[in-house]
């Protein structure tokens, strides 16, 4: 196994998943599908990978991710003194990075609110990915073989296979695809050719460095300002905070003249919505309840109370219900997505 140092990255607000989630107490710190949170059960999940770890998360929340993971050394804890995107956060993690080390590491990029119950198959597909960045010094990054039409995620098309490791391809991307309407996702599956882009992916040091200086003249200025000053807190926070906000995808992955990826065919969720939730925790009930709540006739429905106010669902099919302190939501399954629409409506509301 190739050596790599993992960076995980902390971030997000997690309004889909509102009103257990809130901007203070994002998705990644929940403990949303067994006595773990998110950002913990990714931690274990990666330390076959590596045990050199280091997490990107956000001042506000930096107490609470220490706390839960108290085995991470504090200088790997690197703090965000404000949300500026992917892009900006993975310059940080390299400018910090840089200051522990003198030789040219590989460095896997993955997301701490991401739910994969096959490590084994996600730590294999990583490994290659790793071994292929190295081995052909470009960006790598991790797809996934689609399971179905999904029209929420990006899409990475496949080119030419380039070689096998471990036996498992490693392809070139012949493009980018945003998220597509059903009938164009469903011609995507059918085709064999794409992958859901999960945003994860891997390469040593000075190629992301490269890659920077080649396609983004700002994010290279930035972060070589940055490196110069990492070790002064209040100037790295200055300019820290002059970074653009931007993605990594449209700030550098997408600009690549060559980037390579590595299909893999572990099961995932980013669990971006209620409705991702409850297609993770149902079985053979279509109802899933927790907390004080009881159900009559209900079907395809999840239900989940936080509060010592009891909850009492009858009749209802394909609908959320969350009862918490903070809120209380009701809306149908398949409008899922649309919880962050009202978490505005209710921030104008009370503004």
């Amino acid at each position: 196994m190739p050596y790599m140092i993992v960076v995980i990255i902390c971030g997000g607000q997690g309004t889909r998943l509102w009103p257990i989630s809130k901007p203070e107490y994002p998705k990644h710190l929940l403990r949303l599908i067994d006595e773990n949170s998110l950002l913990q059960n990714t931690i274990k999940r990666t330390e076959c990978l590596s045990r050199d770890i280091y997490l990107v998360t956000e001042a506000s929340h930096a107490d609470e991710v220490k706390a839960q993971l108290p085995h991470i050394p504090d200088d790997h804890v690197i703090i965000e003194p404000a949300r500026r995107g992917t892009a900006s956060c993975i310059a940080l993690a390299l400018a910090t990075i840089k200051q522990h080390i003198t030789t040219d590491e590989t460095v896997v990029f993955l997301h701490a609110d991401h739910h994969i119950a096959d490590a084994d198959s996600f730590c294999k597909t990583a490994t290659v990915a790793a071994q292929a960045a190295e081995e052909g010094r470009a960006i790598t990054l991790i797809g996934l073989t689609p399971h179905y039409p999904a029209t929420g995620f990006g899409y990475i098309k496949m080119g030419k296979e380039l070689h096998l490791i471990s036996n498992t391809p490693v392809f070139s991307v012949e493009k980018f695809v945003e998220k597509p309407d059903e009938v164009t996702a469903r011609k995507y599956l059918k085709s064999n050719q794409y992958l859901w882009n999960l945003g994860l992916f891997a390469a040593p040091i000075s190629i992301y460095e490269k890659a920077f200086s080649a396609h983004n003249k700002e994010l290279d200025a930035s972060y070589r300002s940055l490196i110069d000053c990492i070790d002064e807190s209040n100037k790295a926070e200055r300019c820290y905070l002059e970074f653009a906000n931007e993605p990594i995808d449209t700030a550098l992955i997408e600009k690549l003249d060559r980037v390579q990826v590595v299909p893999g065919n572990f099961d995932w969720a980013d669990i971006g919505s209620f409705r991702d939730l409850h297609e993770i925790l149902r079985d053979d009930n279509s109802v899933v309840m927790r907390g004080k709540a009881v159900q009559i006739d209900c079907e395809d429905t999840l239900i989940i109370s936080e509060t010592e106010q009891p909850v009492v669902a009858i009749g209802l099919e394909g609908f959320i219900v969350v009862n918490t302190d903070n809120g209380i939501l009701i809306c149908p399954k398949d409008r899922a997505q649309n919880v962050k629409d009202g978490v505005e409506a209710l921030k104008k509301l009370t503004d």
